[in-house]
């Protein structure tokens, strides 16, 4: 039983990425969840989501072998932050105001660093940080 559970999860965790790979508006369960015509409920995918704290490690272990696949001598990694603006929500150390520079402003929202190996005019999502803020000033 342990084992169909691991490679359960390891279904899902693939099922996730591919999802979020494939998404160019906003990538949501719901939306996960009608793409697979509901073989796995929104609700299911939030308690897995829910269950730890899912980390670049673990996108690494399942991209590693596609870029090692994809790997040249001209490949580049690309370093690149991108803020997922939430007006309305409360702030704490991860939701907060970061300088969007797109738009020449603070906004609200969650900050994340990403790393996209780039080669053969192929990218593909190597690592990623939530930017965290412990510390909050007054303006």
């Amino acid at each position: 039983m342990l084992i169909y559970a691991v490679e359960m999860k390891k279904a899902e965790l693939a099922l996730y990425t591919d999802y979020l790979i494939s998404m160019f508006g906003s990538a949501t369960a719901t939306g996960l969840s009608a793409m697979v015509d509901g073989d796995m409920s929104h609700d299911h995918l939030t308690r897995f989501l829910s269950k730890r704290e899912h980390t670049s490690k673990d996108v690494w272990l399942q991209v590693k072998s596609v870029v090692r696949e994809m790997e040249r001598d001209d490949g580049v990694l690309i370093f690149d932050d991108t803020i997922q603006e939430k007006q309305w929500t409360e702030e704490n150390d991860i939701m907060c105001r970061h300088f969007e520079h797109c738009q020449g402003r603070s906004v609200r929202g969650i900050n994340l660093l990403n790393a996209l190996y780039h080669s053969d005019k192929a990218s593909i999502l190597a690592a990623f940080e939530v930017i965290r803020k412990p510390y909050s000033f007054a303006i």
